[in-house]
């Protein structure tokens, strides 16, 4: 679909999304990582769920905030993943303009609410670590539930005018969009208005959930590290830090492509398009997949229950 670019439209009805630009001929070639990917994020985290559910001793607030994260990987791969596809797969590029913003919200959205429960996360580690005889009394189910609550109604509140202001908007230029996905700032610049409001916004969000979030990680971090070698052991020291490393492993698969992509997105001028896509779809893909790996193979009582469940079968 093809518009001129002196009509303005102020509700498009569809978007065109290229996939990758200047690697059209790879696409199917793409998608087979992709496709793993999206298949091993699923079956992890599905796993993650059905065993904290099924296995009464993993019901403890480490392990709820754990299905916290597998709900919201599962959300973002497959908001993601299944429209990615069709591109590559079938040239399937056309995207209804409100389908085009409800995934630009649901993105968003989770991205913030993962942030979240990373810092919940953090919060656990440190109260069980620096305070474990009041850990009981700080975490309660119902507390955690709360938590998550918050964690949810903040990635819902603060994305929303996201798609408000991008439906408000008129759009003359072109309703082609150079991505896999309807990204934020990718929609938005398709208009023919003034877009520094949804440019701030957008950028007071990232500093203000993304930079306050690292910010608390990093001081529960460093209280953890200090209890952790205030230990009289080096075993002590071994066992106290294998209880968080999991968490700490996750938190770098999902920060540092975070911080990677803001930077190619904001200062990479003359990053070739192609690559910025592909980091940015590295960086929304990955995490669901790796965050079940990471606690599967470093928190021993699932990998034990995993195992179980395999061995049982067989026998």
């Amino acid at each position: 679909m093809s518009h001129s670019n002196e009509t303005i439209f102020t509700n498009p009805s569809t978007f065109i999304l290229l996939g990758i630009p200047g690697l059209e001929a790879a696409h199917v070639w793409i998608s087979i990582p992709f496709s793993i990917i999206y298949a091993i994020a699923l079956f992890g985290n599905f796993a993650i769920l059905f065993i904290v559910k099924t296995e009464p001793s993993l019901h403890e607030p480490m392990f709820y905030f754990l299905c916290m994260l597998a709900v919201t990987d599962l959300v973002l791969s497959t908001t993601t993943l299944p429209k990615m596809l069709s591109i590559f797969w079938f040239s399937s590029r056309e995207i209804d303009f409100s389908a085009c913003l409800t995934q630009l919200y649901f993105i968003s959205c989770y991205i913030v609410m993962e942030s979240g429960v990373f810092v919940a996360m953090a919060f656990d580690r440190y109260v069980a670590i620096c305070d474990p005889l009041r850990h009981s009394i700080f975490l309660t189910k119902h507390k955690v539930a709360k938590i998550g609550l918050v964690a949810a109604l903040r990635g819902s509140i603060l994305v929303m005018p996201y798609p408000i202001l991008a439906r408000q908007r008129p759009y003359c230029r072109t309703n082609i969009i150079p991505h896999t996905y309807c990204e934020h700032m990718a929609v938005v610049k398709l208009a023919c208005t003034d877009i520094s409001i949804s440019s701030y916004y957008g950028l007071f969000v990232l500093l203000s959930v993304h930079g306050l979030d690292v910010i608390f990680i990093a001081i529960s971090y460093a209280q953890i590290l200090r209890a952790i070698f205030s230990l009289p052991t080096k075993d002590a020291r071994l066992k106290t830090f294998g209880t968080c490393s999991s968490h700490f492993c996750a938190i770098l698969a999902f920060y540092i492509p975070m911080i990677f992509t803001s930077l190619i997105h904001r200062f990479g001028k003359n990053v070739p398009l192609h690559f910025h896509i592909l980091t940015a779809n590295i960086y929304l893909l990955v995490p669901p997949m790796l965050n079940p790996i990471i606690y599967g193979v470093r928190t021993k009582q699932i990998r034990g229950r995993l195992l179980w469940l395999f061995t049982h079968k067989r026998s």
